[in-house]
């Protein structure tokens, strides 16, 4: 560990470190500990201190349960309630140069994940910017649903995200960060609260750009009635009455997680905590408040892989059993979730034959685009409506492992936006090959381009226009770098008059 920095915050002084380049401060406190009383509360701000404070190390991350993508690269990490509400800043310089400051926000279903799990470092270097990341909330901690509990905040997960964001404004400039200048990115869940910010009132301002990374909100997201289930579900297995904050609030976090755990594994079913529209923090829809014109200041970069959910595969049974009728049985239960009359599986399932070959290829392109390739689209849709700072891309980068069986699938643009690519392969991280290095270059560039001046175009990728309706300009990430026109379109369209 190198030569140590010391930052004056509004909190109070700090102590980072200096290695390879890049001056590091992990683990900074954003916000009070929400624990005791403060659980499922808005964050309070976090109490000042009077000693320099060492900030050389990641802080435990949020309560969450066992994660199989991060046990493929690390051993789990510690957890805390009471230490994890914290960020993290890579920078190269700590005078006044306003740099653009890229603030990531990580994903794992709102369950999972940590800010501790991709290190900014290459961004940095490759792009004189400051990156922060963040832990928040998660599961029945950060996004429980209780409107019978005036005690009680929704989404206080998403506030957690708000408040670290008004942290960073504060005090970035003592970064070498510019605070007029912040571009929020995230990728799954992460991309579904970029999508959320973009449409909540508190964050108005806190932000000028916004990146998408295979976001998945719909209209049909966010429901009341879908918190409403969640929260009565685990009440139940919880043994407590509706109602009784109280008795939530007194659990050891430890005891949530395991009776969620065991519920999961006796069911075979995953309770999912996400946003949920209130009154007061995520007002509307976060798509339709996009489409009104919410949002229409944010410069806007959004995309999403081509095989998002042949990861699901990595866990996945029966995988090798796929057949022509459980392919229309999985189409017609997507159908019956938007609303739709199951008659148009099969013209969805006609449309995809035309480029996939097997029920499993047909069904992961279909779940792709309904999850997260035609939201996509449609947020693009709204917001060039707005700002004519508006593109599109699509990874289309095959992944070699395991004979190539999972395609561009979920999670697998990250190694190349953080450029974190290795001497060989681990889990879904690709290794340093010739190939990736320089598709990770050009992929790198285009998202601190973008942070720099709301457009993604840089000398070494073809010019991407902004996106309209019209030519649907998307820029395709893959061993070569092309831009076309509405990439699979006829896919595409033959959504338009299902979601």
């Amino acid at each position: 560990m190198g030569e140590k920095f010391i930052v004056k915050t509004k909190s109070g002084k700090i102590q980072g470190y200096f290695n390879r380049g890049v001056i590091k401060f992990k683990g900074i406190p954003y916000a009070a500990p929400p624990i005791g009383n403060l659980r499922f509360k808005p964050p309070l701000p976090v109490e000042p201190w009077e000693n320099i404070r060492d900030v050389i190390k990641y802080s435990p991350v949020c309560p969450q349960p066992p994660s199989a993508l991060e046990e493929m690269v690390a051993d789990p990490f510690p957890q805390s309630e009471k230490d994890s509400l914290t960020l993290n800043i890579w920078t190269q310089k700590l005078n006044n140069e306003k740099r653009p400051v890229m603030f990531f926000i990580h994903g794992g279903a709102f369950r999972t994940g940590s800010g501790r799990a991709l290190d900014g470092s290459r961004l940095v270097l490759r792009g004189d910017i400051v990156v922060v990341s963040i832990n928040y909330r998660l599961g029945p901690f950060g996004f429980l649903y209780m409107p019978d509990i005036p005690d009680a905040t929704a989404n206080v997960g998403l506030l957690d995200m708000v408040t670290a964001l008004k942290w960073v404004r504060e005090n970035i400039i003592q970064f070498g960060g510019n605070p007029e200048n912040i571009t929020i990115f995230g990728e799954s869940a992460g991309a579904f609260a970029v999508n959320c910010l973009l449409a909540i009132p508190s964050a108005k301002g806190l932000f000028k750009r916004a990146i998408v990374q295979s976001g998945y909100v719909n209209k049909f997201s966010s429901q009341p009635s879908t918190g409403i289930k969640v929260y009565e579900t685990l009440l139940e297995k919880l043994d407590i009455e509706k109602g009784d904050v109280e008795s939530l609030r007194n659990l050891p976090f430890e005891t949530i997680i395991e009776k969620l755990n065991s519920f999961e594994d006796n069911r075979q079913d995953v309770i999912s905590f996400t946003p949920t529209i209130d009154e007061d923090i995520l007002p509307r829809n976060p798509f339709e408040a996009v489409k009104n014109g919410f949002a229409k200041d944010i410069d806007l970069f959004v995309g999403s892989n081509l095989d998002e959910t042949k990861m699901w595969a990595l866990w996945a049974t029966g995988g090798d059993n796929f057949t022509e009728e459980r392919l229309e049985r999985r189409v017609n239960g997507i159908m019956r979730l938007i609303s739709q009359n199951e008659t148009k599986s099969k013209v969805l399932i006609e449309t995809y034959k035309k480029l996939r070959k097997t029920p499993r290829d047909i069904f992961d392109a279909i779940d792709t685009d309904y999850q997260f390739r035609i939201p996509s689209i449609r947020l693009a849709e709204a917001q060039s409506q707005h700002h004519k700072n508006t593109f599109m891309y699509l990874f289309s980068w095959k992944t070699p492992w395991e004979g190539g069986k999972y395609g561009a699938m979920h999670a697998l643009e990250l190694s190349f936006v953080f450029g974190i690519l290795l001497d060989k392969n681990q889990g879904i991280f690709p290794r340093k090959t010739e190939e990736t290095q320089e598709l990770s270059a050009k992929i790198m560039d285009a998202w601190i381009a973008f942070a720099r001046t709301g457009n993604p175009n840089h000398k070494n990728i073809p010019e991407l226009p902004a996106y309209d309706k019209g030519k649907r300009a998307t820029i395709l990430f893959d061993k070569e770098v092309t831009v076309e026109n509405d990439p699979y379109g006829n896919e595409r369209e033959a959504w338009d008059a299902i979601l």
